[in-house]
C-alpha cells in the first residue's frame, strides 16, 4: 500500500462487554458492529482526545516500522449507547465518549509480557526502546510492560502516554530535541544493545511522507478541541514537526539511553 492511501477502518460499538480497571482512564473490552471485539479507549477519559491521538500516531508507526500492534479502528459510540449502564462511572463515561473514539482488536487469550519469563532478542528489544525514545513513551516498564504475549509474539500496545509534549505546545523544536531521561526505567533497556542499528534502520523506514500520512489520518474533530491552533493543518503540521526534528536528532535519544543502560550494570 502506498503511504498516501493509509487509513483506519471505523466499526459502531455495539455492546459494552466489560471494563478494563487496570487501566486508569478506564478502557473497556466492546463489541463492535463487525463481530470483533476491541478494547476501546474513551474520548471522555481523563486525557481525552490527546490520549486518542498519542495512541494513534504512536500505534501506527510502530506498526509502520515493522512491530506487532493490535489493528487500531475508529470506533463510533452512539448517543444512546449505554443508557442502561448500571454502574453510574461508567454511564457517566460513555456519555462523554459520544460519537468518534479510538479502538485496538483485543487479542483474546494474549498474557502481559513478563520479563523474568521471556527474554526478548537484542534486535528486536532495540527497536522498541528506540522506538520509545522518540515517542517520549514513559509508559513502558517493569511495573506496566505495555506489552502481550499473543501466539508466542510480542505485541505492544497502549501508546497514549507518548507525545507529553502535546500537553504544552509552547517551543516545540525544543521539547523535541530534548533528551529522554525516563529511558532508564525501560523494561528492556538492558536486552537493547544493537541501538545504532536500529537507529540507521529506522531512519531509512519513517520518512516525511509516511510521518506526514499518519499524522493526516487524526480526525479534525480531535484537534479542534486544542483551540491553540487557528486550524486543524497547523495543528498536524506541528506533530509533524516535533516527529521530525526528533527523528533527525536521534543520536541524542540513542547516546542517552546507551548511557543508562551502562548506569544499570
Amino acid at each position: 500500500m502506498n503511504n498516501n492511501q493509509l487509513q483506519l477502518r471505523s466499526v459502531n460499538v455495539t455492546r459494552y462487554v466489560t471494563p478494563l480497571r487496570e487501566g486508569g482512564s478506564l478502557p473497556a473490552i466492546v463489541e463492535a458492529d463487525d463481530g470483533f471485539l476491541y478494547v476501546l479507549k474513551f474520548r471522555g477519559a481523563g486525557q481525552g482526545v490527546k490520549a486518542l491521538i498519542a495512541e494513534l500516531i504512536g500505534g501506527e508507526i510502530a506498526r509502520a516500522a515493522g512491530l506487532r500492534v493490535p489493528e487500531i479502528v475508529f470506533a463510533n459510540i452512539d448517543e444512546a449507547f449505554g443508557r442502561t449502564e448500571p454502574d453510574e462511572e461508567i454511564q457517566d463515561l460513555l456519555k462523554a465518549s459520544t460519537g468518534l473514539n479510538l479502538a485496538l482488536h483485543y487479542l483474546s487469550g494474549s498474557i502481559t509480557y513478563d520479563p523474568a519469563v521471556t527474554v526478548i532478542e537484542p534486535e528486536l528489544a532495540s527497536k522498541i526502546v528506540w522506538l520509545d525514545c522518540l515517542l517520549t513513551n514513559m509508559d513502558r516498564t517493569v511495573r506496566n510492560t505495555n506489552m502481550l504475549w499473543w501466539h508466542k509474539e510480542l505485541w505492544l500496545i497502549d501508546h497514549g502516554a507518548c507525545l507529553y509534549f502535546h500537553h504544552n505546545w509552547q517551543n516545540i523544536e525544543e521539547q523535541a530535541m530534548l533528551l529522554f531521561v525516563l529511558i532508564k526505567d525501560h523494561v528492556l533497556l538492558q536486552q537493547a544493545t544493537e541501538l545504532e542499528a536500529a537507529d540507521k534502520a529506522f531512519h531509512t523506514l519513517l520518512t516525511s511522507e509516511l510521518i506526514r500520512s499518519i499524522v493526516d489520518l487524526i480526525p479534525n474533530e480531535w484537534l479542534a478541541a486544542d483551540s491553540y491552533f487557528k486550524s486543524a493543518d497547523l495543528h498536524r503540521q506541528a506533530y509533524v514537526r516535533f516527529l521530525e526534528t526528533r527523528l533527525a536528532h536521534s543520536g541524542n535519544f540513542v547516546k542517552e539511553a546507551q548511557h543508562a543502560a551502562k548506569a544499570l550494570i
